[in-house]
């Protein structure tokens, strides 16, 4: 059956209106993976911009059809944690608990926690979606915003330019976790997620982490009908590549054999409209570095390539 048969019939966990921005591609993930999880399943959002009245709900109405909790932004996986733990002391290991965060509470404010629980082996799936701010809160810069970008907390000006550091490497850090899955996916390539989803939901030995690079049409500033077109163009020009990490073995699952110039990913976005044409040639150089080193870790790894 192809991926896209698998969600087509199946039940929807989420409400049909929530108050995500236009365009918002991140509502299309928590869709499709929530399709792809389940109702046997607790899902946990903290703050962000799918937490709070959008998916979680007002009072004592919920936007999901699966038990759903907002947890603070510190512990999503520590409680994630406790919930597996005592679903397993009672018999019902089959239960999932997935976490859905954004990248202020999984690369900053929550990777204590995650990094806690991918090291005990926590048996729990966690996905970030990343779209390189705390958005929800007026777009303001996250250690997972790309260098130079324009943020509420990383202005353009006489003395400031953006931000001033590249952005951290969340994935390749929890890969070196040695757990048992790490996925990097895009809503671009929809039957790349769902195919990795799937695998990750059959870890029974430890944590699983999807990474999920999600643009904003409203913090970083596009056009929103063009919110899976600005998806795409990041992977092919190789500044998210999409890969996986079995058991320590790399294997790239959209291998690009000949990328997009950085430059045009990075024009197509207001929040890098300020930067210079050296600016553009580092960042390239960036990508270019580290698409080098994914290489080298999936020639190691002797991982032949899958692409969707």
């Amino acid at each position: 059956m192809k991926p896209y048969q698998k969600i087509i019939n199946r039940e929807d966990m989420v409400s049909p209106g929530i108050t995500a921005c236009q365009g918002c591609n991140v509502e299309l993930t928590l869709r499709v993976c929530m399709k792809i999880v389940g109702k046997n399943s607790i899902l946990a959002i903290p703050p962000g911009c799918m937490g709070g009245t959008r998916v979680v709900g007002w009072a004592d109405e919920s936007g999901c059809k699966v038990p759903v909790f907002f947890p603070m932004l510190p512990n999503t996986a520590s409680m994630l944690s406790g919930i597996k733990s005592y679903y397993s002391h009672v018999g019902r290991d089959d239960v999932r608990v997935v976490g859905f965060a954004g990248d202020g509470g999984t690369v900053d404010i929550g990777f204590q926690a995650l990094s806690a629980a991918a090291e005990r082996g926590d048996k729990i799936l966690y996905i970030c979606y990343d779209n390189e701010g705390y958005m929800n809160t007026g777009f303001q810069r996250s250690s997972s915003t790309t260098k130079g970008s324009y943020t509420t907390t990383t202005p353009v000006g006489s003395v400031i330019k953006g931000k001033r550091q590249h952005k951290k490497d969340m994935p390749m850090i929890m890969a070196m976790h040695d757990i048992p899955y790490m996925a990097t996916c895009s809503p671009a390539y929809m039957p790349d997620l769902i195919r990795k989803l799937e695998k990750a939901l059959t870890v029974k030995d430890g944590l699983a982490y999807l990474h999920v690079l999600n643009t904003c049409a409203t913090g970083w500033g596009y056009p929103p009908e063009k919110s899976i077109a600005m998806c795409r163009l990041s992977v092919q020009s190789r500044f998210f590549p999409l890969y996986e990490v079995e058991y320590g073995n790399f294997r790239l699952t959209a291998p690009v054999k000949k990328a997009k110039p950085v430059k045009d990913f990075l024009e197509s976005f207001k929040k890098f409209s300020h930067l210079t044409e050296a600016d553009k040639v580092e960042l390239q150089q960036w990508v270019d570095k580290k698409w080098k080193r994914l290489e080298g870790l999936c020639a190691m790894s002797g991982e032949k390539e899958t692409v969707e």
